[in-house]
């Protein structure tokens, strides 16, 4: 069964999960929107947690043909991709002393908070960045899908949306050139992603060429849009400022959209089990130091190669 975590806290009674889902969903449009495939159910002891999935790489063709003759054959290709979960968040350490200061509960919430987000800007991290054969912790990201494939577009010279002159000068060929890149696809795209640079640009360009609009998520939050594809900064790396999507030393960054679903770009997840829990600590038993954990058991998978892409070289800075 495919859940977002919004459904997910349907299904748990616990409402301290209920709470730590909806942590994880604030503030974070991948989290709060992907869909994951809870189809994963461990074997071996655990020691196996694999989702396999077939890609497919080509596009079917169709034509015409004459009396008393036969179609071309041509078949779809496709391609046999596994994909294992991962395990990733953070604990902390609090005194029980704490207790009787009269601020366990604000240090607990902020602590266990704070932790969220750090495993909130890991996982956007790993869905740009992640590469398995790099660090064995990880899974895989879109940037290590998309290099290469028939949705990468590097342009011959960068696109100059650095400052305002070059904004009023060239946003109507970023236009043109986005446009083509996101009719490449086999579907509207879900996001736009990027740095906060990158987003700032679109939102300029957007506003130029009057598409640009905002709406409000459950939360409240303001949700940015460039004809009506949500824009999306991806933040910073955990623990660190640097952007997941960096800029290189000639002011160039790369922008990324997905259109999310079960047939395109989503999570896994595993089977009866909520994607993401938390433990608090528990003061009430022995000992001076108690520890509270957040955690999340995920990963991401490309059903088809057409479902994302990556636009390279737009100058920025």
């Amino acid at each position: 069964m495919a859940v977002t975590l919004s459904e997910a806290k349907k299904n748990v009674q616990d409402a301290l999960t209920q709470g730590v889902i909806d942590e994880f969903r604030k503030n974070n449009f991948l989290l709060d929107n992907m869909t994951f495939d809870d189809a994963v159910s461990p074997t071996g002891g655990g020691a196996t947690l694999t989702y396999g999935y077939t890609r497919l790489i080509t596009q079917p063709t169709a034509q015409f043909r004459a009396v008393n003759s036969e179609y071309s054959s041509q078949e779809v290709k496709k391609q046999r991709y596994t994909v294992d979960l991962k395990v990733f968040g953070g604990a902390f350490e609090l005194d029980r002393i704490i207790a009787g200061m009269g601020g366990i509960a604000d240090e607990v919430q902020l602590q266990m908070s704070q932790k969220i987000k750090a495993a909130q800007a890991l996982f956007n991290d790993t869905v740009i960045n992640g590469d398995s054969a790099v660090d064995a912790e990880y899974f895989d990201g879109l940037d290590k899908a998309l290099t290469g494939s028939a949705t990468e577009l590097i342009p011959t010279t960068a696109i100059d949306l650095s400052n305002s002159a070059a904004l009023d000068a060239n946003y109507n060929s970023f236009l043109d050139i986005l446009d083509e890149f996101l009719m490449g696809l086999d579907g509207k795209p879900s996001a736009i992603m990027g740095n906060l640079k990158l987003i700032a640009k679109i939102r300029a360009v957007a506003r130029r060429a009057g598409r640009y609009t905002t709406t409000k998520n459950e939360f409240g939050e303001n949700v940015e849009h460039y004809d009506n594809i949500p824009l999306v900064d991806l933040g910073e790396k955990a623990g660190t400022n640097e952007p997941v999507v960096g800029t290189n030393a000639s002011g160039e960054t790369s922008l990324y959209v997905a259109r999310l679903g079960l047939d395109g770009f989503h999570g896994v997840s595993m089977a009866g089990h909520p994607p993401v829990k938390a433990w608090l600590p528990d003061f009430t038993t022995v000992g001076a130091v108690k520890k509270g954990e957040a955690e999340m058991v995920a990963a991401v998978a490309l059903k088809r190669t057409k479902a994302a892409g990556v636009m390279r070289k737009i100058k920025v800075v």
